[in-house]
């Protein structure tokens, strides 16, 4: 059984829950992989830099930065797919007055991280309303405990944040909901179409030196998106670990309430959707990645999911990307 070391940027995010879920289920195992699950910490190096240092095999990160890699001659691949949004609210507070990025003007905007995937996001929103960056600060806050703080503070007057910390500030009448990229509606209306996020990256020359492992652990999430989109709330709630669902920042009740919600982020078969790359390309290309020598075709590939859902017997219902993306 072969052995991989995935780390997963916050692995107790909703956005990234089919990681940890599959290994509840039992699903690794059951397809013939050990997989080694392990999460980013505050201020660590992120999963997606430990995979392309070698660190760990694979990381559970957004797609776009296949595209930030490659734009730096670093040929790193998404081997499947598993949302087509980024599962992320603008959270603003109650008296920031913010209620569309074009309010960002003169407010500090907090982000995961900076150089993360929610600190381009902020920029691409602030760009489409003729917003440059000199014009707002971004502040890291990180998730969780350290983004309620920030909004609490008053340090940041909004923060780019996932369930469950959406739910806590709500809960606290802390903030708002005052951007939708949390389910694929709401990112194609905000970013002009679906906007893959949640991924399993790894570098191109691993994948092509350990196909039948990378197989393995398709098979595994694949599996999972099924059981995602074929179960509740609720019941994914029940086979994730208790301190993931349950915490000082929020209740069950308030997890399963926000993963109702969002759940419409996942996607049901592992499968890159079609016009999801050129969409995160244009946003790339208008943040000033340099993307002249990026091929979409080499930044993912739909091989293994396909494999997946053709032995496990789904029927997939995403229209695949081509290699034009």
């Amino acid at each position: 059984m072969p052995t991989v070391k995935l780390m997963v940027g916050g692995i107790d995010k909703q956005i990234y829950l089919p990681y940890q879920l599959a290994q509840d289920l039992g699903f690794y195992k059951k397809f013939g992989v050990k997989v080694e699950l392990s999460t980013e910490q505050n201020g660590g190096v992120g999963a997606e830099e430990a995979m392309a240092s070698g660190q760990v095999d694979m990381a559970g990160a957004w797609y776009i930065h296949t595209i930030d890699f490659q734009s730096k001659g670093k040929d790193v691949i998404g081997v499947v797919q598993l949302s087509g949004a980024p599962g992320e609210r603008e959270m603003c507070g109650t008296n920031s007055g913010v209620h569309s990025a074009a309010d960002f003007k003169g407010k500090t905007l907090g982000v995961t991280d900076l150089g993360s995937g929610t600190d381009e996001l902020t920029q691409f929103l602030a760009s489409q309303h003729g917003i440059s960056r000199k014009q707002y600060k971004t502040l890291a806050v990180g998730a969780g405990s350290t983004a309620i703080a920030a909004i609490q503070r008053n340090t940041a007057q909004c923060v780019m944040t996932t369930q469950p910390t959406v739910g806590a500030l709500e809960s606290k009448h802390l903030a708002y909901s005052a951007l939708d990229l949390a389910t694929t509606q709401g990112a194609t209306k905000v970013l002009g179409g679906a906007w893959p996020a949640a991924s399993v990256l790894a570098r191109a020359d691993w994948v092509n030196s350990h196909k039948d492992a990378v197989q393995k652990v398709v098979d595994a999430l694949v599996a999972t998106m099924h059981w995602i989109n074929t179960h509740s709330a609720a019941d994914i709630a029940n086979k994730m670990p208790p301190q993931y669902v349950s915490n000082s920042t929020i209740s069950k009740a308030q997890y399963v309430a926000g993963l109702t919600t969002d759940k419409g982020q996942f996607l049901p078969d592992g499968i890159m959707p079609a016009g999801g790359p050129k969409t995160i390309y244009a946003m790339e290309k208008v943040l000033g990645v340099d993307v002249g020598k990026v091929k979409l075709a080499d930044t993912f590939t739909n091989e293994f999911a396909m494999k997946a859902n053709k032995l496990e017997g789904f029927k997939t219902t995403t229209t695949p990307a081509g290699a034009a993306g």
